[in-house]
């Protein structure tokens, strides 16, 4: 009979142990599309979030500056003459050209008085005939000593009054003729007529500081659009132009464009023709004008606009979205992703909006960070998310159409 050997069986139970632990192990242990699929799972668990790069592109800035359109020029029609008002000649509200006739006072007074004066003048030059030919008698016989001195002093000091008194009268012709010829009261420019403020057969008075208003006039074409704009920006407007970045706003056609309250874009050019000589020590603004030729009358004076202004020279700028600008007391900041997919904060300095709808980022943000553009108020620093790629929207520049 065999004898059983303990240490050959002990050996044995720990290699089948062996293998039995081997083949639990390649059982359970997870392939490769497991360890996909538990990845992927795993990153649909965490939160989606949209990324984005800043915009990167050349860019001119500009500034706004609200203000209002006046007529380019504007008078108060009065008369020159008293009188009672005979006809208004003219349709409320038209327009009326140059040397046009809007108002008659009663002529038949300013008549009778360049009658008058007519006949006071053919008596003076009555009168100046017959000095005259005194004179001439005596001149004659002065040679001859037929005359005395005190004589042809009389006659020659007779004939000077006469031709003074002639030319008082021809005075007073012109000045009746004058006023008869102000009984017609003409347009003195062209443009868009009031109404009458005084209606027909009412006494006005003229010729004085408080003469009768009777309506006015506003020259529209071209029109005027007067804006100021800070002491900064004037320094900042005339360093630009000292550095050859900026044309120089005093002696340069600089463009303007305008945008009316019921419109989005600045679709209005205009001309900057005017900036004033000093600046107003009350408010700290210097007033400037554009100049628009407003053809079809469009344009009202009174009329409010918003006017935009090249601010800067053409330069390189990073620029993003304003909803997505966070802000910690007086800092603004924005969310970013690192390579790890982590949530980091940065703070940024801020300019302008752009034309295109963005906000200019001076300081803080590079070309190549992403940005996370939704879920802000769900994710905080730190946690990593599930990164979705995504652009930013620009809108159109609302001075295409200006341009």
């Amino acid at each position: 009979m065999m004898k059983f050997n303990w240490s050959t069986r002990k050996i044995g139970l720990f290699a089948m142990t062996g293998i039995v632990i081997i083949l639990v192990i390649v059982a359970f242990a997870p392939t490769h599309d497991d360890q996909s699929k538990n990845n992927g799972q795993e990153a649909s668990s965490l939160m989606q979030v949209e990324t984005a790069l800043p915009v990167f592109d050349k860019i001119t800035e500009w500034d706004e500056y609200t203000g209002r359109f006046e007529a380019s020029n504007r008078v108060e029609v009065r008369a020159r003459v008293s009188g009672f008002l005979e006809k208004v000649n003219f349709t409320d509200g038209q327009i009326v050209e140059k040397g046009q006739v809007l108002f008659i006072i009663d002529q038949r007074p300013f008549q009778i008085e360049l009658n008058q004066a007519t006949a006071n003048y053919n008596q003076a030059m009555a009168t100046l005939k017959t000095t005259e030919d005194n004179y001439n008698r005596v001149e004659s016989l002065r040679e001859t000593g037929a005359v005395s001195t005190e004589e042809y002093d009389r006659r020659k000091q007779a004939l000077a009054h006469a031709r003074a008194s002639l030319e008082l009268a021809q005075a007073k012709v012109d000045h009746a003729r004058l006023n008869l010829e102000f009984t017609e009261v003409k347009a003195p420019i062209s443009g868009l007529v009031s109404r009458d403020k005084i209606n027909e057969g009412n006494l006005i008075d003229g010729g004085s500081a408080n003469s009768t208003l009777l309506t006015t006039i506003v020259a529209t074409s071209p029109i005027h659009f007067y804006f100021t704009g800070s002491e900064s920006d004037h320094l900042k407007y005339a360093r630009l132009a000292k550095n050859g970045k900026r044309g120089e706003t005093r002696t340069e056609d600089f463009p303007v464009y305008i945008r009316l309250a019921d419109e989005d874009g600045f679709v209005h050019e205009a001309t900057l023709d005017f900036v004033d000589n000093e600046i107003d020590s009350r408010s700290g603004t210097i007033e400037s004008r554009a100049v628009l030729q407003n053809e079809d009358h469009l344009l009202e004076p009174g009329m409010f606009g918003k006017a935009r202004i090249a601010g800067s020279d053409e330069h390189e700028a990073l620029m993003i979205p304003d909803e997505i600008i966070g802000t910690n007391q007086s800092l603004r900041y924005v969310y970013v992703l690192n390579t790890a997919n982590e949530v980091a904060i940065k703070n940024v300095t801020l300019g302008p909006l752009h034309a295109n709808g963005l906000r200019i980022v001076r300081e803080g943000l590079a070309p190549e960070d992403r940005l996370i553009m939704n879920n802000l108020q769900k994710i905080r620093p730190g946690i990593v998310v599930n990164p979705q790629k995504t652009t930013i929207t620009m809108k159109s520049s609302d001075l295409a159409s200006a341009q």
